[in-house]
């Protein structure tokens, strides 16, 4: 009978990460974001909702339009094309990211599974060159491709903070990379709102529809680009589960990992906890940055220019916000930050409440209040639950990490458009959102963060 070879494993803790891999963690954040601001955040959703309404019939450049589009044979209004394609992506992100971070866990070349789903988030971004005329159809489903594909890219790039710094060093590492994606993303923001400002012109819709479209490819471009960088610079840090992994098939070991995951899970109640709260809070971060344009147009009804100049504001202040909150994570420590953080929050919806119509002054003064709270609140949060990961499972816990982050955004938008249904105001649809961070906060401050590090075999920072 032939003998059993047992593969051996390294229990060997890997080297410290060197100064030339934290940068390269960190360009990654500076690459995606451009996706996340000027795609998602400005141009996707106009650009889609004209081709569709063109595709329905409208003219280009109508105050409104009530036709149809028929994808796949269902009948949808064109105005409402692009929010379901949102919730479509959402609901594929919910069954994606899990997998794809137990196949990250499992493999031993994690630095090609974050290249090719940057690579293919923006290769599926720059096609957006050919979504002319009527292809609605098109755009929808390279959205999707781009969309699914940048929550995936996320997660194997978050795997890799633990294996960067110790605990008490991912804090400030975190907070770095984040702000530099906002720097980053704000800096090819302004240079393609400038481009629009100049070239656009009133009686000209199809050149204004030309600048939106050439904006989202330049945000595919400058992805794809950058992303050479992390992945010249950063290592290979295989785990345990991936020397184990070498003999077998990483796809089908993937999955059956996450299903022996989501059966063990009920180990670390304290981790999915700290989800929980996160669930809650981060869904009012992110109702708050969706509905902040519309509250200034339809409230307040400020002009455009004066929301662009906001959103702008926000963007570079952001990048000062996260190294701020992440050097104050270092004296207090990071759940502290993020406690401090949410009431900041509630001041921060509190003002909106009161800011006065018609006056952009004091909505840039809040906005900058937003930059200035967004990005610690964000970076800490992410780094504070990788303390909370047990080793060698970074990829999993990250995919529902990211999950609780995009997965769950719906919540603050119903409770938003419910409230305004019933009262037809804005600002009482505003402050219904302090329940989340009110909610938040008591469940964040519930967790004893101490003994859940601990629980999941980690070393507690001496600060928290």
């Amino acid at each position: 009978m032939a003998e059993t070879v047992t593969p051996t494993v390294d229990d060997t803790p890997p080297p410290a990460s060197t100064r030339r891999e934290r940068r390269g963690w960190y360009i990654y954040d500076w690459a995606n974001s451009a996706f996340q601001t000027t795609v998602i955040t400005v141009f996707l959703g106009p650009f889609l909702t004209t081709v569709a309404e063109l595709a329905a019939g409208c003219e280009l450049g109508a105050e409104s339009c009530h036709g149809y589009v028929y994808p796949l044979g269902v009948k949808v209004a064109a105005g409402s094309y692009y929010p379901y394609l949102i919730s479509l992506s959402v609901f594929l992100t919910v069954f994606v990211l899990p997998v794809i971070g137990a196949i990250a866990d499992r493999s031993t070349q994690k630095k090609r599974l974050l290249g090719g789903a940057a690579f293919l988030g923006a290769g599926a971004t720059t096609a957006m060159a050919f979504v002319t005329g009527e292809r609605y159809l098109l755009g929808g489903a390279l959205f999707l491709v781009a969309n699914i594909s940048f929550g995936a890219a996320l997660v194997v790039y978050n795997s890799f903070l633990p294996q960067l710094g110790g605990p008490d060093e991912r804090d400030r590492i975190s907070s770095r990379g984040w702000a530099l994606g906002y720097l980053g993303g704000g800096l090819l923001l302004a240079f393609n709102l400038v481009a629009v400002t100049l070239f656009s012109a009133d009686d000209n819709p199809q050149r204004t529809l030309d600048l939106a479209r050439w904006s989202i490819v330049s945000a595919g471009v400058w992805w794809a680009v950058f992303t050479v960088v992390p992945l010249r610079w950063l290592r290979e840090r295989p785990s345990a589960a991936a020397a184990l992994a070498r003999q077998g098939n990483v796809l089908t070991d993937g999955f059956r990992q996450l299903g022996h995951t989501l059966r063990e899970i009920k180990a670390y109640p304290l981790t999915l906890f700290f989800l929980l709260a996160f669930l809650v809070y981060n869904d009012g971060i992110q109702t708050v940055i969706t509905l902040a344009s519309q509250y200034g147009t339809e409230e307040l009804r400020l002009e455009q220019s004066h929301l662009i100049v906001t959103i702008l504001l926000v963007q570079f202040l952001a990048f000062g916000g996260a190294l701020s909150l992440g050097a104050l994570a270092t004296r207090i420590g990071a759940w502290k930050t993020v406690l401090l953080s949410l009431v900041l929050w509630t001041a921060v919806i509190i003002g909106a409440f009161r800011l006065p119509a018609e006056a952009p002054v004091p909505f840039m003064i809040l906005g900058a209040a937003i930059g200035l709270v967004l990005g610690g609140s964000q970076a800490l949060s992410r780094s504070l639950f990788s303390q909370l990961i047990p080793a060698g499972r970074e990829g999993e816990y990250y995919g529902f990490y990211e999950i609780s982050d995009k997965g769950t955004s719906w919540l603050g938008p119903l409770a938003f458009g419910l409230v305004f249904q019933l009262t037809a105001s804005y600002r009482v649809g505003l402050v219904s959102l302090l329940i989340f961070f009110v909610v938040g906060f008591l469940l964040l401050a519930a967790v004893p963060v101490r003994r859940a590090i601990v629980a999941a075999g980690n070393t507690p920072p001496r600060v928290l």
